[in-house]
């Protein structure tokens, strides 16, 4: 099993979206599973969440799965208002992720 994993800085928005957006896309490309540390980001903008929902499209699409982890109570306020929470199999740590990977290998 390949696993990819990207990490996000503290911020996801329009500053810079193209940069993760290519990252996670080139890793979607090359992975089997794609785990999203989110663990020091505190901020994702209304860009930041297109790039969430492309990726999610896009893994989908490809028949892999998409996790997050360590998202902060700020980051998944927005995203429970958005509706997006429903969409990620999230988890707090890298550990638990890891864990259930292995656990639906």
């Amino acid at each position: 099993m390949n696993i990819g994993t990207y990490t996000l800085g503290a911020r996801l928005d329009s500053l810079n979206y193209l940069e993760a957006q290519d990252a996670l896309i080139d890793i979607i490309e090359k992975s089997s599973d794609v785990v999203l540390d989110m663990t020091d980001c505190h901020y994702v903008s209304s860009a930041g969440l297109r790039v969430l929902l492309l990726a999610k499209k896009t893994t989908a699409a490809q028949g892999i799965k998409l996790y997050l982890v360590g998202v902060n109570a700020e980051v998944k306020d927005v995203m429970d208002v958005t509706g997006f929470t429903s969409f990620f199999d999230i988890y707090e740590t890298m550990e638990d992720c890891m864990k259930a990977i292995e656990a639906t290998s």
